[in-house]
């Protein structure tokens, strides 16, 4: 069975849902919603109280200013506060894409809060050697919603992520016949997320030194994505070797049987 619950917090009201019983574990995506993650979370649910949430600003979590800009660190006191709401001290996290990037930000922001982060396929594009051009490619991005809306847009952005647009099954943007909330979702993304998100930077050293444990997650079909880039930037710097988790960056959206089991044996394996 699954709660649903707002909670107010400095400029946005946050829309959460809460499932199963056990050890609190968050699944958070950016600007991905709760919705897609409801399967994941329902496969998670039975050793796990799982929670799973609208990030600020999208689905059913709405802001006091729309026109208000959005980062990891944001996102990750917005975290925090729901897990405050629910009483907890602690809690594991999987977030994955920007949610990976708002786990990374509560580590480093919150230390002793995260008892464990699966950050699956984080897209840190300032740890990349060609970050300069990626911060051009985004730009573009950006510039391009402005000009010619989302469908453009989201192309762009597909392509510059490294998917084969031409293959069977390949993903997309919203589809041409999107809904009022699916076109708010991507505007927001394009004209408040992406860049800020983009541009941020992990302080590693603080990492390391949180207590936290941090293991990263790289999608075993991903070797194409610039998430797969990224991620293998971000455990070279921990020390660390990936998780391996079925599919490419969406992989919980196909196997979710499969992407949870390997998610449980990684908790499991964290001491």
């Amino acid at each position: 069975m699954t709660s649903t619950h707002t909670l107010d917090v400095p400029g946005a009201h946050l829309h959460y849902e809460v499932r199963g019983r056990g050890p609190l574990l968050f699944v958070i995506g950016s600007p991905m919603a709760a919705a897609p993650f409801a399967p994941l979370a329902d496969a998670m649910a039975g050793e796990h109280t799982v929670v799973t949430l609208d990030p600020r600003g999208i689905g059913a979590s709405t802001l006091d200013d729309p026109e208000q800009d959005t980062n990891p660190d944001l996102r990750a006191d917005d975290t925090v506060a729901v897990l405050d709401a629910l009483g907890a001290d602690q809690a594991d996290v999987f977030g994955s894409s920007g949610g990976a990037l708002t786990g990374l930000a509560m580590v480093i922001r919150h230390p002793g809060r995260v008892r464990a982060l699966v950050a699956h396929e984080p897209p840190l594009l300032e740890l990349l050697p060609d970050a300069e051009a990626q911060r051009a490619a985004t730009d573009d991005i950006v510039e391009t919603f402005h000009r010619d809306g989302p469908g453009p847009a989201w192309f762009k952005f597909m392509v510059n992520a490294g998917f084969d647009l031409g293959a069977e099954g390949a993903p997309a943007g919203p589809p041409q016949e999107a809904s009022a909330q699916e076109l708010a979702d991507s505007a927001r993304f394009f004209a408040h997320d992406l860049q800020p998100s983009t541009r941020w930077r992990p302080d590693v050293d603080a990492l390391a030194a949180s207590g936290s444990r941090v293991l990263v997650g790289i999608g075993a079909d991903s070797a194409a994505l610039i998430t797969h880039r990224t991620s293998v930037a971000l455990c070279e710097r921990l020390g660390i070797e990936p998780v391996v988790f079925p599919g490419d960056h969406g992989g919980f959206l196909d196997d979710r049987a499969g992407f949870a089991d390997v998610l449980r044996k990684a908790l499991a394996g964290v001491g």
